[in-house]
């Protein structure tokens, strides 16, 4: 079979390819603590799964708009409204299979050969390949531990040309758990409006999970003289323990909203009509939901804690307090170099996470995957004691190496 030229460019995702390979360790008999995935292992609240119960029993089986329902797309523009003060009508609304189809159906709706999206890293793996599947060019902006691993306004404004089309934002990050804040987010505006070609895509599935007091903004909020070039992505999938709904939702102007759903009317059609009515109870039984993310942030700031201390206490590793989101990215580059005990030389971060997962049964994923080379990203949106187990773990694989 002959593979399209493209696919040539675009590689696997690396938290994918982390999950396949333990997958396989699991089925050869091995034990994995299963620190590399991005979800919540709490179940979806009851109050949610009753709703989709009774859509079933009532029939609401069939397709739906392409764009999700009328109810659903009109809880959405209210919680915009409620939460993040963006006003908006159903008709600037779309639902889509996750998250993640959405920024895809986004960016190849609006960008292709010759145009750059600006992808700050570390960041979500998949940003700079859908970049890429579209046509267009990733522009990568690095930032380090120094600054909390968070792009500047000035950065920003350098990397801006010509053929500047996007820039994405994710706050709070996948993988560091930096978040924003409404000062940042205030001057990555001032640079944009003197860049009226450049839109923004705002990644905020994690909006949820901030600890500390850490405010959430999104960058509409701050700027809504800028709305009519900024997209808001947001879904049900981290903040209600619903990833495998596959619920994802977004709001922007809507002349971009209107071809991505008839680019998603030439793909996937409407999303599951069962998960759709999940979701609306998600966001329209308020009380219910808020005490589900208010107890499942407070355990997630418990796990972080445990987490960075577990962390801090082997040598070799650092890492910074994230703010948001459920994961460390941890560096390991003091241990880079060294040699395990059948003389494999740890020459990167991914030799480090093959060494954890092969020898210590600890899955984790490189940060290198994300563009954080020296780095490594585990999740804590587990078990307490598996976060112990799995610190204990990587402490007794830094002190076997030579």
């Amino acid at each position: 079979m002959r593979i399209a030229e493209r696919m040539e460019h675009i590689r696997e995702s690396g938290t994918a390819r982390i999950a396949r390979i333990t997958t396989i360790r699991e089925a050869q008999g091995a034990r994995i603590i299963r620190l590399n995935i991005g979800e919540p292992n709490f179940d979806t609240p009851e109050f949610i799964t009753n709703a989709a119960e009774k859509a079933m029993s009532e029939g609401q089986t069939r397709y739906t708009d392409v764009a999700g329902t009328a109810a659903l797309r009109a809880a959405v523009a209210e919680k915009f409204r409620r939460d993040n003060g963006i006003s908006c009508t159903p008709d600037q609304i779309v639902i889509g299979n996750g998250a993640k189809q959405l920024i895809f159906n986004a960016l190849l709706a609006t960008v292709g050969r010759g145009d750059e999206v600006i992808v700050p890293v570390p960041s979500w793996v998949s940003y700079p390949d859908i970049t890429k599947i579209a046509g267009a060019r990733p522009v990568i902006i690095s930032s380090g531990e120094e600054n909390e691993f968070k792009m500047t306004a000035a950065q920003l404004a350098t990397a801006i040309t010509e053929h500047t089309r996007w820039v994405i934002l994710n706050s709070p990050c996948n993988p560091t758990g930096s978040v924003f804040t409404e000062s940042e987010l205030r001057d990555f505006a001032d640079v944009l409006r003197d860049a009226p070609g450049v839109a923004v895509l705002s990644d905020d599935i994690y909006e949820k999970i901030t600890f500390d007091g850490e405010q959430f903004t999104t960058f509409a909020t701050v700027a809504p003289d800028l709305c009519d070039r900024v997209l808001t992505v947001n879904g049900v999938s981290k903040s209600h323990a619903m990833t495998g709904w596959r619920i994802g939702f977004a709001v922007g102007p809507r002349d971009l909203i209107a071809a991505m759903i008839k680019l998603q009317g030439q793909s996937t059609t409407n999303p599951s009509s069962i998960s759709q009515a999940a979701a609306l109870a998600a966001l329209t039984e308020t009380e219910e939901s808020e005490r589900f993310t208010a107890s499942c942030r407070a355990a997630y700031q418990r796990r972080r804690d445990r987490l960075v201390a577990g962390l801090s206490s082997i040598p070799g590793v650092q890492c910074t307090l994230p703010r948001g989101a459920f994961y460390v990215f941890a560096s390991c580059q003091d241990i880079l170099g060294r040699t395990t005990p059948d003389g494999t030389v740890l020459c990167n971060d991914t030799a480090f996470c093959e060494y954890l997962l092969r020898d210590y049964g600890v899955s984790t994923v490189p940060g290198s995957e994300f563009g954080g080379a020296g780095f490594f990203r585990l999740s804590f949106a587990t078990d307490e004691l598996l976060i112990s187990e799995a610190c204990h773990h990587i402490l007794r694989a830094v002190e076997n190496l030579t």
